[in-house]
């Protein structure tokens, strides 16, 4: 009873206090301004919570006190856990570690149950290893891992050539008696394993048979153009032996051979009259001729197979080799001499001799130039001349000499676009570059004067796929 008295007693007189303070802050909010009253209120409340010690019992105190000290350890408890202890200083292996044992441990732990508590343990992942390759290890890196096919795509490639070129053989025999075509054959990188990144580019090989008696050949220097890569085929005797009497004498102009005209010929009998979607049914695989090229030209689909074949009809007199390919916006008559078999045979005569790597070499460089947007004008043909002239000055062509013979085979090639001329190694008066473009040559210069300092770009686009 006594105790309730004092908490009544208590209560009014903290009522009365209340009051006092109210009717004080009130009045001095407008004597001294908002700025005083904020100061006398915190005055007030000190006073007051002094009056309310002195007048509480000992127990209310301690209890305050006890709930006070839980309430501070809690704060200061979450406080702790909240703010982690610095961690010590980390090298970037130790880092690349940690966030991949974070990476393996949270998968884990949202798989377990939630009644079940998480292995404290974490398991430990080894760092990756940095390895710092010489340019030599990347370049035979590039090699193995981008540029060489596997021998299984080239024979799937192979045999896909074979037999459509079986069946367009068969074709032109009856479609064309009239015409002495030799027997087709297949040619180019691909039979020579000299193809880089994909099996997928063949050429058919259509010899045309002459009689040597209504045909001669005309070297280039005694042409128009005065050029001896491009050579012309002349019909002779038209005064004594009358035009009618070769059956390539339909594809005459001017009294030579026309090569434009023997293109657009088979261009028109590639797209119109070979049924290829019986040819592609017998075969598994689906042929389409392209009829916007100005080449002679398939594509074949055969499941995850893509091969472009190239038709290139071609005629042969002792070592000379002309292609019915003529230079763009130039004479049609002129017939391009073939270097490819000699190219091919000298520089595997040359490997063979030293045990060297041209070839290996060349392959890269094919397959640095073949899907670049600027250096993909740079032929397998151009390479391997380079290669073979570069070969004239260094000996040491072991293949751990590679690094140093591919960046030599950069800088020559730079020299020979800044004076934009490649001299054929065969013929030293055939300047290979002289269908390019003078914009197509500033860009290759460019893109390979940047990388004599550091070939290691060139490889960029590869090691980052």
């Amino acid at each position: 009873m006594a105790e309730l008295v004092h908490k009544r007693g208590k209560r009014r007189d903290d009522n009365g206090l209340g009051g006092a303070v109210d009717f004080l802050l009130a009045n001095a909010r407008l004597v001294l301004g908002v700025g005083g009253a904020a100061v006398l209120a915190i005055a007030t409340l000190v006073v007051k919570r002094l009056i309310d010690r002195a007048t509480s019992s000992p127990d209310e105190d301690k209890a305050k006190a006890d709930q006070k000290s839980i309430e501070e350890s809690w704060q200061d408890l979450s406080l702790i856990k909240a703010v982690p202890k610095p961690p010590k200083k980390q090298s970037r292996a130790d880092l690349s570690e940690s966030q991949l044992s974070l990476t393996a441990v949270l998968p884990a732990q949202a798989a377990e149950p939630q009644g079940q508590p998480s292995s404290p343990e974490i398991p430990q992942v080894e760092p990756r290893t940095l390895l710092c390759l010489t340019f030599q290890e990347k370049l035979l890196s590039y090699y193995r891992n981008y540029v060489a096919i596997p021998e299984t795509e080239v024979a799937r490639g192979k045999q896909l050539a074979r037999d459509i070129c079986i069946e367009l053989q068969s074709f032109l025999q009856n479609k064309c008696s009239e015409l002495p075509f030799g027997s087709m054959y297949l040619g180019g990188s691909l039979c020579d394993d000299l193809q880089v990144v994909a099996a997928d580019h063949v050429c058919f090989m259509l010899p045309l048979v002459f009689e040597t008696t209504l045909w001669s050949l005309i070297p280039g220097e005694d042409t128009i153009i005065k050029d001896p890569q491009f050579w012309m085929i002349r019909r002779t005797d038209l005064e004594y032996i009358p035009r009618g009497s070769s059956p390539w004498d339909r594809f005459i102009v001017g009294g030579y051979l026309s090569s434009n005209a023997l293109n657009e010929a088979l261009h028109k009998m590639l797209v119109a009259s070979v049924n290829w979607p019986a040819i592609g049914s017998l075969l598994d695989c689906i042929i389409r001729p392209v009829v916007a090229s100005e080449e002679l030209q398939l594509e074949v689909t055969h499941y995850q197979t893509q091969l472009n074949i190239t038709l290139c009809p071609v005629t042969e007199a002792g070592d000379k080799i002309l292609l019915a390919n003529p230079p763009k916006g130039r004479v049609e008559n002129l017939w391009r001499q073939s270097f490819y078999r000699s190219e091919v045979s000298k520089l595997k005569d040359l490997d063979a001799a030293d045990s060297g790597a041209r070839q290996c070499c060349l392959k890269i460089l094919k397959g640095v130039c073949k899907n670049h947007p600027f250096l993909s004008k740079l032929t397998g043909s151009f390479l391997t001349h380079v290669l073979l002239h570069l070969s004239e000055t260094e000996s040491d062509w072991a293949e751990e000499a590679l690094a140093a013979r591919f960046q030599q085979a950069i800088e020559e090639l730079v020299g020979y676009l800044e004076r934009s001329s490649l001299p054929c190694y065969f013929n030293s008066h055939i300047n290979l570059f002289c269908e390019l473009l003078e914009e197509e040559i500033d860009e290759m210069g460019y893109e390979l004067y940047r990388a004599v300092s550091e070939p290691g770009l060139l490889l960029q686009e590869w090691a980052y796929k």
